[in-house]
């Protein structure tokens, strides 16, 4: 099922961006934490000021959790993203569920917190797997914006490039904290303050994600 298909099927459970009324965005980083990318990452967002969104992988976080720690000790806002980063629609929904629930109990442990927010792996969720996250209190945040660093290490400019492409009010921006051995996100961490300017430049405050959908982090 397509997502415009899903996001109607699920209206305010299966999101990908926020009011189109407001010149707000949001950013938000995938497959934190990572301790090469996330905490230059984390250095750039406090020198700018700005909050953004973790989506945290759960086996990583147990290798990481200083990193975890602070993610949420600078004002960020973190979310669920899977155990491994397996291929959900993939999964028979117990074996779905455990990705949820064991990600869900290390950052707990972690963090002291419970998200409300889940991103599936490339964005891929079935419909029962949607309703099941309904049904727990779980949101499912994908995107709108997509600025494509996971694909053939862009540099900088490709990287503001692809997000000016679909960029409008209420947009949520995927972007990643962390990558594969051979990934290189030396495009993203150069961009990010070029990105920074250019938002506010164009007149759009940074929220997070809580602040975007006008919704409860965590649960």
């Amino acid at each position: 099922m397509s997502w415009v298909h899903m996001q109607k099927k699920f209206p305010g459970t299966f999101v990908l961006s926020g009011s189109r009324d407001k010149r707000k965005v949001a950013l938000t980083f995938d497959d934190a934490p990572d301790p090469r990318v996330t905490p230059v990452i984390l250095n750039t967002l406090s020198k700018h000021r700005i909050r953004a969104t973790f989506f945290i992988v759960g086996d990583r976080a147990a290798k990481n959790p200083e990193l975890v720690k602070r993610i949420i000790r600078e004002g960020h806002v973190i979310g669920n993203h899977s155990y491994n980063h397996a291929v959900l629609t993939k999964l028979p929904l117990p074996q779905f569920q455990q990705q949820i629930w064991k990600t869900d109990g290390i950052i707990k442990r972690i963090a002291g917190v419970s998200p409300r927010l889940v991103r599936p792996p490339y964005g891929e969720m079935k419909p029962q797997q949607v309703a099941w996250g309904k049904q727990n209190g779980f949101t499912v945040v994908n995107w709108d914006v997509d600025s494509e660093d996971w694909r053939n290490n862009p540099s900088s400019s490709r990287v503001i490039a692809n997000i000016k492409k679909t960029l409008q009010p209420g947009s949520i921006i995927l972007q990643h904290a962390g990558g594969g051995d051979r990934q290189n996100l030396s495009g993203t961490i150069d961009a990010l303050p070029v990105l920074i300017e250019m938002l506010q430049g164009k007149g759009y405050e940074i929220v997070t994600l809580p602040e975007l959908l006008g919704k409860k982090a965590y649960r």
